[in-house]
């Protein structure tokens, strides 16, 4: 199968992603975490704090800070048990599944990505560290300090000096593949910017100031970190510092500073290290490990901006429904998110104030991050858009919209009561869509990037599409609604409801959003 054909079957055909004998083995499932062995530890504070502060301004960052901020981000926070009922002719069956969670979602609860730091505090000798998650602790890989690797791996783009610590997010394939098949691969793009989205609001409470990084020598990085790429690879950096940006040094790509991942990974050694991932037989994945290939950057010059005027902008020309104004929305965001989760048949229909969805709406696309994508202050919605059906939403009438975060209205694309259609797009019925007023689509190109990213536009989109997610999600919670990310729905359908095929546009993910009643759960948190 050649990538084009690959990408399509992943958005539009996404039965052809798995073959049609696919059967999980669930016996030899891998752990959602992965595990080292044998390497110096530095255990974390188990003493979490419940709610997030900003920090002191010149004061030091610690390593207990980290430690709080990496558990917030990715940490095992809580134990959880659901009952589900079978019934079998005049008798019922209830069986049980046991889930260790975190604070962001994930496909399938299975937790692809995973965290390293670089870290240069005074606490803990300077170098590259795994963070544990099942142990809530750091492991030593490679000690030293690496600034100059990794700043020529970034295209000398940043001043790095001031960083106290870098963040990595990788994908390890197996890890999902094993469930998903080839459609894994739409997932993991998706779990790293869900992931990411959580970083910035972590490290924005804290007060770090923070930049994502898309684009970088990816060999050099794996090889930094003793990644096998076939198995795992890196797919964004998060520079981290207590100063108020992070200065980015413009670089001109066609000039003599073009760095290789060749000549860099001559100049530290190969890092073996033993991992263990409970799986006794891993099958190949021969498309993703393709598509990863083709993906890598293996020199500075191929870096690129994409400015604004370059992509095609939103063209509404549709009857604007302005929503009200709405003051800053103030939320405590460690109570939000002990609080998120996604309801399924949880939904309850009831009113949606006009209130509450300009709130929602501004306050998700308020989100603004540092990217090398743009040169400045990159917005995720300069790349991702919203649409949305809309039901028993007061003042609006059902229909389907556009929100047009310029002018912060709805355009009218159509009117009605999308819910049954909307029901028989999903291609699993896991949630109940007659009982949702909100069904949220992100939205994004067609070409995913292409012509400026080549088959790494594909998975940047995503995790943009991922950052606006999570945003999406924290501060539906905080308006005391669930969302619940659903993949397994017919994006041919929605497209054609909002009239973007012909825009070169299409649907992402459907979000539904509403009030929920509480579920039915045994559930424990991991740490005090």
């Amino acid at each position: 199968m050649d990538l084009e054909t690959f990408l399509h079957h992943l958005h539009f055909d996404t039965d052809k992603s798995a073959p049609p004998d696919w059967q999980v083995d669930w016996e030899d499932a891998p752990l959602p975490y992965k595990l080292y062995r044998g390497l110096p530890e530095i255990s974390l504070s188990a003493d979490v704090p419940l709610t997030l502060k900003q920090r002191e301004a010149h004061a030091k960052p610690a390593l207990e800070e980290l430690g709080h901020f990496l558990w917030y981000v990715y940490g095992l926070t809580h134990y959880a048990q659901t009952a589900f009922t079978e019934e079998n002719g005049e008798k019922a069956a209830v069986s049980y599944t046991q889930l260790v969670r975190r604070f962001v979602p994930s496909g399938g609860a299975l937790y692809p990505n995973e965290l390293y730091v670089y870290i240069k505090l005074e606490d803990v000798p300077a170098g590259i560290y795994h963070y544990d998650v099942a142990h809530h602790r750091l492991l030593l890989l490679r000690e030293g300090n690496h600034d100059f690797y990794l700043s020529r791996s970034l295209g000398n783009s940043y001043d790095l000096s001031d960083c106290f610590c870098t963040v990595f997010v990788s994908t390890v394939f197996w890890k999902n593949f094993y469930k998903y098949n080839n459609f894994s691969y739409r997932l993991q793009g998706l779990d790293a910017g869900v992931l990411i989205g959580q970083a910035l609001e972590a490290a924005n409470q804290m007060g770090f100031s923070s930049r994502v990084c898309y684009q970088f020598l990816d060999r050099s990085i794996n090889h930094l970190l003793g990644l096998a790429e076939q198995d795992e690879s890196v797919y964004a950096i998060i520079p981290l510092s207590t100063k108020q940006s992070i200065n980015s040094v413009y670089k001109d790509n066609h000039s003599d500073d073009i760095v290789s991942d060749t000549e860099l990974t001559q100049e530290v050694p190969m890092l073996i290290h033993e991992t263990y991932n409970r799986s006794k037989r891993v099958i190949d994945y021969p498309l993703l490990r393709k598509m990863n290939e083709e993906s890598l950057l293996d020199t500075t010059n191929s870096f690129v901006k994409i400015r604004n005027n370059d992509r095609v902008k939103a063209d509404f020309g549709m009857e604007a429904i302005m929503l009200p104004f709405t003051g800053h929305f103030a939320y405590d965001f460690a109570s939000i998110c002990r609080e998120r989760h996604s309801p399924d048949m949880d939904f309850i229909m009831r009113k949606v104030s006009q209130t509450q969805l300009s709130t929602l709406l501004k306050e998700t696309f308020s989100l603004s991050y540092q990217n090398d994508l743009n040169d400045t202050y990159g917005n995720a919605e300069n790349h991702v858009t919203l649409y949305g059906s809309f039901y028993n939403v007061e003042g609006i009438p059902n229909g389907a919209y556009a929100y047009d975060k310029g002018a912060h209205a709805l355009r009218r694309i159509t009117h009605g009561d999308f819910r049954e259609f909307l029901q028989y797009g999903l291609t699993m019925p896991t949630v109940n869509l007659f009982q949702v007023p909100l069904v949220l689509h992100l939205v994004g190109d067609k070409d995913h990037f292409k012509k400026e990213l080549g088959y790494r536009g594909y998975r940047i989109q995503q995790m943009e599409a991922g950052i606006l997610l999570q945003r999406l999600l924290l501060v539906a919670s905080a308006l005391e609604m669930g969302g619940h990310p659903l993949l397994g729905f017919n994006a041919n359908q929605s497209d054609e409801l909002y009239g973007i095929t012909a825009k070169d546009k299409t649907s992402l993910i459907q979000v539904p959003v509403g009030p929920y009643r509480p579920r039915a759960w045994l559930k424990g948190g991991l740490l005090s």
